[in-house]
């Protein structure tokens, strides 16, 4: 969703509230919590009748750190919810640790680091184990807005490098490189040349060598660089926004933590793996028709191992009640 008019301006009765500087944090063993101001601070009675966004950084599992960003706590959770599978807090040590150097802290997780610098203006920077920038969160990266239907969407941005390229948010019918689309995160059978989607998932994986899964069961909406050319922007209609960097380098190493996080599917059966045969919906599904696409791949020596009924073989106006 787009919340600005260009680069300067909002749009019609938008309100935004973005992480200026940081008021207090809070460090533990394993995790840091702070307490971003929406504007500066620069006498006590600035701090009046101003907001503050939470945002706390953990680790679910080696490789992966988490950022939660809250503006109002507290509201029930009704679910549904992804179900996540960290690592056990039982099986050895916590899978990160902090480390503050004067206003500096850090989190880091197997060869991932996020760093906040408590005395800089806000942001997050998350760094790979050679100490490489591979993303963050900027001046706008962390936020709030209200719109004019009386909505609050929790916003967050990070980062886009020169020639970086972003893929995946699940089955798409669109460009394979995601740079420059606007992707929502919601099942709708648009069929198979349109920007909707049957099967969407709120990850991405970014050519960089880390990915981002965005932990939210309703509508999330990403603009990869389509309303800030050099961000990638996702929100949702919330008072909290969760979200995971997993770390790579190689595409592989972010989808094997990333699959650890959220879980594998069995394996499938060994004939979904054969070849799959499927008509146009309006295929006449008679006896003879079937039997001649199936009869027609054996005379040509090729292996079958499925043939997919589309539903206009029900009755007319019935396609779909089985």
């Amino acid at each position: 969703m787009k919340f600005t008019d260009g680069f300067w301006l909002m749009r019609e009765g938008v309100r935004a509230s973005y992480a200026t500087e940081i008021r207090d944090l809070r460090v533990e063993e394993s995790r840091f919590t702070a307490y971003a101001a929406v504007k500066r601070v620069a006498a006590r009675g600035d701090t009046l009748n101003t907001p503050l966004i939470t945002v706390e950084c953990f680790s679910p599992a080696e490789g992966v750190i988490g950022v939660r960003a809250t503006h109002h706590a507290g509201k029930a959770r009704r679910g549904p919810d992804f179900t996540l599978f960290p690592d056990p807090p039982d099986q050895g040590a916590a899978p990160a640790a902090t480390r503050r150097d004067g206003p500096v802290t850090e989190l880091t997780s197997g060869p991932l680091t996020v760093r906040v610098d408590g005395d800089g203006p806000w942001g997050l920077t998350f760094l790979d184990q050679g100490g490489r920038r591979l993303t963050g969160a900027g001046p706008k990266g962390t936020a709030f807005a209200t719109t004019p239907d009386g909505a609050h969407h929790m916003i967050a941005q990070l980062a886009l490098d020169v020639g970086e390229n972003i893929y995946g948010l699940g089955e798409r019918f669109t460009p394979y490189v995601k740079n420059g689309q606007t992707v929502d995160i919601w099942q709708a059978d648009g069929g198979t040349s349109s920007e909707q989607a049957y099967k969407n998932i709120p990850f991405y994986l970014s050519s960089r060598g880390y990915g981002v899964f965005v932990n939210h069961p309703g509508k999330v909406s990403f603009e990869v660089g389509s309303e800030a050319v050099g961000q990638v922007q996702f929100s949702v209609e919330d008072q909290s926004l969760e979200y995971f960097v997993v770390a790579g380098p190689t595409p592989k190493d972010v989808l094997a933590r990333y699959t650890a996080l959220t879980g594998l599917p069995a394996l499938p059966p060994a004939w979904s793996f054969g070849l799959w045969l499927s008509t146009s919906f309006t295929t006449s599904y008679d006896e003879a028709t079937v039997t001649s696409f199936v009869d027609g791949m054996a005379e040509r020596g090729i292996p079958l191992s499925v043939f997919h009924f589309d539903c206009f073989w029900m009755r007319e106006y019935q396609w779909s009640d089985f």
